[in-house]
């Protein structure tokens, strides 16, 4: 299993475009989040229009989800006819959105979209499970399991105790990582984040998301944050394109 990070940014970060990562197991290609740059990265990455099996959206912010309108209209351009899974809240405003975005497009999309909410499943040789974080609206983080590996990620929000449950023992965890020590409604503080990640034997913590200003300060890898035992998750700040191979040969 593979990790392609799409884009790494927060909502208006010009440059670190939206938070979406790519998971790819060799049979199964699923997008995590669709925000408005989103389907430009993948694009340049693969502009296969039946690369994807299925999208996660965690939430309905536009860095999320808007990027779904001209995703599904180029696969339609494109003559995709495979069907394609979308896992959201609500399947009906999914359609609202395409077809806000391009007029009764969905009616004409010539492939089928099978609706899933937040439920355990199995995309092909992928495995799902869901929990709600602390955020504005509401908000699903993600488990994925496949090949002997598990990634989890998180949408937008602080880590819920149901969260941190879902994280706990995952090979990598990405994480939305808005503020390092200051505490923000909806946000994940990174000082905590780690913490966390130790305390629940989590490998790898990809830290995306992070506030544009404390980027441009020239923000690193944190060290020596956590209290109590330190050094057992190794943290990452991806950039966009960069790869995360969890053991597996996929090219």
């Amino acid at each position: 299993m593979k990790v392609i990070f799409l884009g790494t940014g927060e909502a208006f970060d010009e440059n670190y475009l939206n938070n979406s990562s790519l998971v790819l197991t060799g049979k199964t290609a699923l997008l995590l989040d669709c925000g408005m740059s989103a389907p430009y990265q993948l694009w340049k990455y693969n502009n296969n229009q039946n690369l994807l099996d299925a999208i996660f959206i965690s939430h309905f912010h536009a860095d999320h989800c808007f990027g779904l309108p001209a995703l599904l209209t180029r696969m339609w351009e494109e003559k995709r006819k495979k069907d394609l899974t979308i896992i959201s809240s609500n399947g009906r405003d999914i359609k609202r959105l395409i077809d806000f975005g391009y007029k009764n497009i969905y009616s004409k999309l010539g492939f089928k979209i099978i609706f899933q909410k937040y439920r355990n499943l199995n995309i092909n040789d992928l495995s799902l499970s869901f929990a709600k974080t602390k955020h504005s609206i509401g908000n699903y983080a993600v488990r994925v399991e496949g090949q002997g590996k598990s990634i989890c990620y998180s949408g937008d929000g602080m880590f819920s105790e149901e969260a941190k449950e879902l994280y706990r023992g995952c090979d990598l965890l990405i994480h939305e990582a808005y503020l390092l020590n200051k505490k923000k409604e909806g946000h994940a503080c990174i000082k905590d984040l780690i913490r966390m990640a130790e305390q629940n034997n989590i490998k790898c913590l990809a830290l995306t998301h992070i506030n544009r200003f404390l980027r441009k300060k020239g923000f690193k890898v944190p060290q020596g944050l956590p209290a109590g035992r330190q050094g057992k998750t190794k943290i990452i700040i991806p950039k966009p394109f960069d790869k995360y191979n969890l053991g597996t040969n996929i090219k």
